[in-house]
């Protein structure tokens, strides 16, 4: 098998040290940064500091397609979407095995910190380091990417990447952690949306008995769970219960509405992980260590208590550190 692997370079302190620590167990390495109309040098200088070729893939088309727009319509249709979930699949480990099949590379590595492993035959993502695990995010991944992916960092705590990119002088060591979209650098969605010529008409706030509290900006500019910034005098301690589309309406009540303990999935991906359906498991229902106890029954996910679930975001299935599973929250 080649010893050849592309490594997807952010300009990241993960990502560098991931193409480091290739080289040092002997792979041809080359970096790939996908190019999303943002800065480049600082992919640049990891790779000139490693003595790696660069090569630069324009994504632009791709993300704007397959990732930006849904993601606004999944705002306007009073979902919560998390890109990175699609985006991974679609746009930025597809590009890394499209590139590495025109160097005849086998491997593609990030910075991801996950794993994979082998059980029968089938390769699947596992969890990786405790507290900085990104598997959630890898979980649509397909096995035939899966089973060429490397994650060389994925296993070791954050300080320790960070010490070797300091002994390895690189002017990434202490950069900080990226924690926002890419593509929406300070966070601020709703202003990204706007920006792009969107628009949703305001209406009611109103409470779970339908009296008016107040008015909103617009649905996109709220999601299930949100307490602050909803405007309301006296709500402190309210939170957006559901968003009515129907009637564009903003629902505020108790905290003690969120909590659900049935949802529905679509576009449910199922490793061959036997028995599954019936068998407890642990799912995550957004990008955090937590984990709940639930029963899958086909689109159907039954947890044992109470959990708080954005429509949108995605249910991961777990068996062990296996990512066996998941799907969108409905």
């Amino acid at each position: 098998m080649s010893k050849s692997a592309v490594v997807g370079i952010s300009g990241g302190v993960d990502s560098a040290v991931c193409a480091a620590l290739l080289l040092e167990q002997g792979y041809d390495v080359t970096g790939v940064l996908l190019d999303t109309g943002g800065n480049s040098s600082r992919a640049e200088e990891v790779c000139a500091a490693l003595s790696i070729p660069l090569i630069i893939a324009d994504a632009r088309e791709k993300l704007e397609s397959l990732v930006i727009e849904p993601f606004i319509d999944g705002y306007k249709n009073c979902l919560t979407p998390n890109p990175c979930v699609i985006c991974n699949p679609l746009v930025k480990y597809s590009m890394l095995v499209e590139t590495a099949d025109k160097l005849g590379a086998f491997h593609i590595a990030t910075g991801h910190y996950a794993g994979v492993a082998e059980r029968g035959g089938v390769h699947y993502i596992r969890k990786g380091c405790p507290g900085r695990d990104q598997s959630y995010m890898l979980y649509r991944l397909p096995e035939e990417i899966i089973s060429r992916c490397l994650f060389p960092v994925g296993d070791m705590p954050k300080d320790n990447v960070r010490a070797k990119a300091a002994e390895l002088k690189l002017s990434v060591a202490d950069a900080p952690d990226s924690m926002e979209i890419c593509f929406v650098p300070d966070g601020d969605y709703a202003a990204f949306i706007r920006s792009r010529g969107h628009s949703m008409p305001e209406g009611d706030i109103v409470d779970v008995d339908g009296n008016i509290l107040g008015r909103h900006r617009g649905l996109f500019n709220y999601t299930v769970g949100q307490r602050r910034g909803l405007g309301v005098p006296g709500a402190e301690r309210k939170y957006v219960i559901s968003l009515d589309a129907e009637r564009n309406q903003v629902v505020l009540g108790d905290n003690s509405l969120l909590y659900r303990h049935e949802i529905t999935l679509r576009d449910i991906i199922l490793r061959d992980f036997e028995p599954l359906n019936g068998e407890e498991l642990q799912v995550k229902v957004r990008h955090s260590p937590a984990s709940y106890r639930a029963v899958i029954d086909g689109s159907t996910v039954r947890f044992a208590d109470g959990v708080k679930v954005s429509p949108g975001q995605s249910a991961v299935f777990y068996m062990g550190d296996f990512v066996v599973g998941g799907g969108f929250i409905l």
